[in-house]
């Protein structure tokens, strides 16, 4: 009864919430670019639109403006952003003068303006593309914090990482850094710098993490696409809770070099996107650099058959179409031992998702096997996890070549957990993670454990390819979550599944599966996201992405946010002369996760 009462009044609430956005004391300008849910493609039909003449056609500036004008507007409540690019804009005047100068050549010969705009997007593919990366991604203009306040004064790097300078020279625009689970240790998204990051579409709820400042930003439409990393759930986790779709790649397609590292064993690099077109034209962007990164030995790995692939080739047939039998023959796995059957207000909502997801796959001529082996237990495989060997050492590298002697912040992690100068906020670690950080300062791989770990993750390996070859499945599915994204305050981000692909280096793409019961008298308007993971074998992302934007075309699943201002409405069609200032609330941090600690005094 409630939820009839329930879809009975959304749509009037839903009309009340427009006509107060029209009166209710907002600006009436309408702006020339909405950068709500905009994708690469519809950024890029906007900028097309009136190119040939200079007087009216849409800039990049004000396409940057519209995004940072959303931040402003938003970020205050659910504080995903730690800092923004200063240099943003000019960024963008220099794509539009770099433009004018592009259309004014060779201007005595007739051009259709539409081949003119191709020629344009094959250089640039990211043109005027506003992106926000997450806190452990080196630019050489912001430093990299890892939410963490010990390194708040840490100087820029160096140098931007290998696929911040691949984005940028593809024609981003790095509108700034996200914020994450500290460290990328959890997936609660809280640190000491970032604060809280909150859900938006229930913001009594985390967004998955660690990777959720990049999560809930493209979920908002701050950026069109966000830069994550991955060592056990931290793409898939935010993807899933914010309704979006992420790519966790195979385990050296993409270089590490320029990140603050947690495992060699486990982490990746990866994006964010609100569609798998996006995914696809990041991933051509990202992988299109030098075939080996020698500061990532990893890249070695890469097979010759994938470089230079275009992910997009096979994904134009299924853009904008719904339904049709296109997954004819696909055979799909099911690991039923990644659902938890328990019929509760968070697990039933996950298991009537992928109940209903499995429904429109057999519907599209998929063959759906159920996977019962016992090997797939997400807990008893979280026993194998490699992080608190490697951590200790791999932090304490990358702090001694990013700061030199005479740098004050912290040069190793015992000094980053322990010379805290009295500072009590200098770092935060959840009481879940005491054990890790203690296990991790003293624990390296030299450890027989570690060794013993490895060979266990090597048959782990070949039995998920026994799995796939035994029964000629094209991929595995299974919730990325058993349960939806935990409550703030909670002891940890429990019931996720990332771990397999975690371990075993396969590629990852996570799409929208569905969403909770609406819940307008709790202020849940649209539900609460839950993604779908899909794992395929190792280099096969071509594959993959494929079968994620059948699955996408099958049914629109996902719905954005209804996002409510702390503040005014901004003005979206006003002139931006710098970049706004963002403090992220650092007060909002739960009393269930204390300040300066990372054991039990």
């Amino acid at each position: 009864m409630v939820q009839m009462l329930q879809s009975s009044f959304l749509p009037a609430w839903m009309a009340i919430q427009s006509i107060s956005d029209i009166f209710g004391f907002h600006s009436p300008a309408v702006p020339r670019f909405n950068p709500a849910e905009a994708t690469i493609q519809s950024v890029h039909r906007a900028l097309l639109a009136n190119i040939s003449s200079p007087e009216t056609r849409l800039t990049c500036r004000e396409v940057v403006t519209a995004f940072l004008t959303q931040i402003e507007t938003y970020n205050p409540r659910i504080n995903a952003i730690i800092s923004l690019d200063a240099t943003s804009l000019s960024v963008a005047d220099e794509l539009d003068a770099w433009l004018q100068d592009s259309l004014e050549d060779d201007s005595d010969t007739p051009k259709d303006n539409s081949n003119s705009w191709s020629d344009i997007t094959s250089l640039m593919p990211l043109y005027c593309i506003p992106v926000l990366l997450k806190d452990n991604i080196d630019t050489a203009n912001l430093s990299t914090t890892a939410g963490c306040a010990a390194l708040s004064g840490s100087p820029p790097p160096a140098h931007d990482a290998p696929v911040v300078k691949a984005l940028r020279d593809a024609g981003a625009v790095i509108l700034g850094k996200t914020n994450m689970h500290e460290m990328a240790l959890e997936g609660l998204t809280v640190s000491s710098l970032g604060g809280q990051t909150l859900n938006p579409y229930d913001t009594t709820r985390t967004p998955g993490g660690s990777s959720g400042g990049t999560g809930a930003a493209v979920a908002s439409s701050f950026a069109v696409l966000g830069l994550g990393t991955d060592t056990v759930n931290s793409l898939r986790s935010p993807a899933s809770a914010n309704g979006l779709f992420s790519l966790r790649p195979t385990r050296g397609l993409i270089s590490r070099a320029g990140v603050l590292p947690v495992s060699y064993t486990q982490d990746t690099v990866g994006p964010i996107a609100r569609c798998v077109w996006d995914l696809a034209v990041s991933l051509n962007v990202m992988t299109g650099g030098e075939w080996f990164d020698e500061r990532d030995n990893m890249t070695a790995l890469r097979p010759r058959h994938v470089r230079g692939l275009d992910y997009t080739a096979s994904l134009s047939k299924y853009q904008g179409e719904y339904g049709g039998e296109s997954l004819l023959g696909v055979k799909f796995g099911l690991i039923e031992g990644f659902m938890n059957r328990a019929d509760n207000s968070e697990t039933t909502p996950v298991n009537k998702a992928m109940c209903a997801m499995v429904c429109k796959l057999k519907k599209a001529g998929a063959i759906v096997i159920p996977i019962t082996d016992s090997m797939y237990n997400s807990t008893a495989i979280l026993g194998l996890d490699v992080q608190a060997y490697e951590y200790r050492e791999m932090v304490d590298a990358y702090l001694q070549g990013l700061h030199g002697e005479e740098s004050r912040s912290p040069r190793t992690m015992a000094s980053l957990y322990s010379e805290i100068d009295n500072q009590e906020d200098s770092f935060l670690v959840i009481p879940h993670q005491y054990p890790f950080i203690q296990s991790a300062l003293v624990s390296s791989p030299l450890n027989v454990s570690y060794a013993q770990k490895q060979l266990a993750i090597n048959a782990l390996t070949l039995s998920v390819k026994r799995t796939f070859s035994s029964l000629n499945l094209d991929v595995l599915i299974y919730p990325q979550q058993q349960n939806l994204p935990v409550r703030i305050g909670s002891r940890n981000q429990y019931g996720r599944n990332g771990i397999l692909a975690a371990l075993t280096g396969n590629p990852v793409v996570t799409v929208p599966a569905g969403y909770s019961n609406r819940d307008i008298f709790r202020n849940i308007p649209s539900g609460v996201p839950i993604g779908m993971e899909i794992m395929g074998l190792p280099w096969e992302e071509e594959t993959l992405l494929s079968i994620a934007a059948r699955i996408e075309a099958l049914e629109k699943i996902r719905t954005p946010p209804i996002l409510k201002a702390k503040k005014r409405k901004g003005d979206y069609g006003k002139w931006i002369e710098n970049t706004p200032k963002v403090v992220p609330d650092r007060k909002n941090i739960h009393s269930m996760y204390p300040l300066g600690l990372y054991r039990v005094n």
